[in-house]
Parts: structure tokens; C-alpha cells; sequence
């Protein structure tokens, strides 16, 4: 009878839960729709899911007819150099924030979240009088340091969250064998800490690849402009209302970070169930 029971609650959480993922992806499906629709209709009364016009113009003039390559290369270079400096960052910070006791280290750990909780819109203005002076307005590096000094602060609480469940016996242990500070660091630390630095990197690219209040702020033109930047500008100066392109161009930049989370899922996964059951 227990078990009778057991099965039929798993068997109704698992209906329930295939409802939820049919309807997340009922957006998906209507976007992908509109994108091989020839026809300029998103929410007239004509509008099918099979559309009646098929056709695959939309995604030749997102490639051909709008600079979505380049806007791609720049998210890329944003996205690589953002992540590499603030892993540098946040990982050896982390660590000393997690296994070194000194002076104002709680204080120090509170003020760098509650920047990081500042709002976004708030904060630019003051970023951009940093930045004008020194020439970063409209350049790569200046949305490069943006981009670091938001994320290094989220990698920094991530990871250090996930140092604290190492046990400091393992450490011990490595030094008694003879193992230097860099084996230590190389050979164990970041072994040990690989889920939560995948996890933090995927959020950091996330988050770059996503990001366009800062990029459409304070980059100019479009050959400047990153994909989630170009996409947004694309949507606001289309005054006609191009929709099928515009939905093609969205299932193009959403692509990428997809195919990024299919790569790393199993290790993500791994990592957030490891930690909860450290902690």
C-alpha cells in the first residue's frame, strides 16, 4: 500500500513537473515559429505555429543583412578576457578569504556584496565619470573592467562558500607529505573546487553574453555593440516591427550560451549537489 502510494506521488510530481518544462517552452516554440514565418505577424489572429509561409530569409538576413558575426566576435572577446581575469581574481581571493583570519575580513566581505547589490542604473553614472577621463567610454577594456569588478565579487562569494565545506584535513595532510604551497593550490585546491568554478564561470559568461544596459550605454555604433546589445537596438530602431528577424536573431545569440550549458551541465550539476550536501 506504502509503496502503491510512493509511485503514485512520483508518477503525479513527474506529470506536474513535464507540464512546467511544456510550458517553458511554449516561448521558445512561439519564437522559433515567428523566425521561419515569411510573414510580418506576431500576434494577428492569422497566426499559426506551422506557419503558412515557411521560409529561412529571417536567419539569412540575420547573418547577411545585419552585423551579427562581428557583434559576436566582440561578445566573445568581452566574454573570454571578463572570465579569465575575474577567475584569476576571485579564485585566490576566495581562498584567502576562506582559510585566513585577518582584520576586517567579515567587514571587507559584507561591503563588496553590498556593492555588488547596488543597482545597476544607480551606479552608471558614477562608473561612467571614472571611465570618461581615461578614455574607456566606447572601448573593449572599459566594459572589460565593468565586467570584472561586478563578477570577481560573485566568484569571489561563490567560491569561497564552497572552499569553507573543504576540509582543512586535507590540506594538513598535504603539507605533512611535503606538497608546496602551488601543489597545494594546483593539485588539490582546484581539483577539489572544479564544480564551483564551473559553475562560477558559466554564470560569469552568462552574464557578459546577456548584459546590454552597460553596452548599449557606453558603446557607440553598432560594430561596437555586443550580441544582447546589437539584438536591443535591433528591436528598437526597427520602427516597422521586423519580428520574424528579430525572433531569428534571438534564437541565434541564444544558441552559444545553450550549447556552453550542454558541455559543463553534468559538472554543474555535480558541483551544486556536492556543495548542498557539504554544507
Amino acid at each position: 500500500m506504502k509503496r502503491a502510494k510512493k509511485i503514485c506521488k512520483a508518477f503525479i510530481l513527474n506529470i506536474f513537473f513535464i507540464c512546467v518544462c511544456l510550458i517553458a517552452l511554449v516561448p521558445i516554440l512561439y519564437a522559433f515559429s515567428v523566425s521561419i514565418n515569411g510573414q510580418n505577424s506576431l500576434l494577428g489572429s492569422n497566426f499559426s505555429f506551422i506557419p503558412r509561409d515557411f521560409t529561412l530569409a529571417n536567419y539569412r538576413a540575420v547573418f547577411l543583412d545585419k552585423p551579427v558575426l562581428l557583434w559576436l566576435k566582440n561578445s566573445l572577446i568581452l566574454a573570454v578576457a571578463t572570465l579569465i581575469i575575474a577567475l584569476g581574481v576571485s579564485i585566490p581571493a576566495a581562498y584567502a578569504f576562506s582559510r585566513y583570519r585577518f582584520k576586517g575580513k567579515k567587514a571587507i566581505l559584507y561591503i563588496l556584496l553590498l556593492l555588488n547589490a547596488f543597482p545597476t542604473v544607480l551606479s552608471m553614472f558614477a562608473i561612467y565619470r571614472l571611465l570618461r577621463p581615461l578614455g574607456l567610454v566606447n572601448s573593449k577594456l572599459g566594459l572589460i573592467i565593468v565586467y570584472t569588478g561586478t563578477m570577481a565579487i560573485f566568484g569571489l562569494w561563490n567560491m569561497k562558500g564552497y572552499f569553507d565545506t573543504i576540509p582543512l584535513g586535507i590540506e594538513e595532510a598535504a603539507k605533512i607529505d611535503g606538497a608546496s604551497d602551488f601543489d597545494l593550490t594546483m593539485k588539490i585546491m582546484l581539483p577539489l573546487a572544479k564544480p564551483s568554478v564551473i559553475v562560477t564561470a558559466v554564470m560569469i559568461l552568462i552574464y557578459v553574453w546577456n548584459e546590454y544596459i552597460y553596452a548599449t550605454t557606453f558603446m557607440t555604433g553598432a560594430g561596437n555593440y555586443t550580441l544582447a546589445a546589437g539584438l536591443y537596438s535591433l528591436q528598437a530602431t526597427e520602427t516597422s516591427g521586423n519580428w520574424p528577424v528579430f525572433a531569428a536573431a534571438s534564437l541565434v545569440v541564444s544558441m552559444p550560451v545553450l550549447v556552453v550549458f550542454l558541455l559543463v551541465q553534468k559538472h554543474m550539476v555535480s558541483g551544486l549537489t556536492v556543495g548542498g550536501m557539504k554544507g
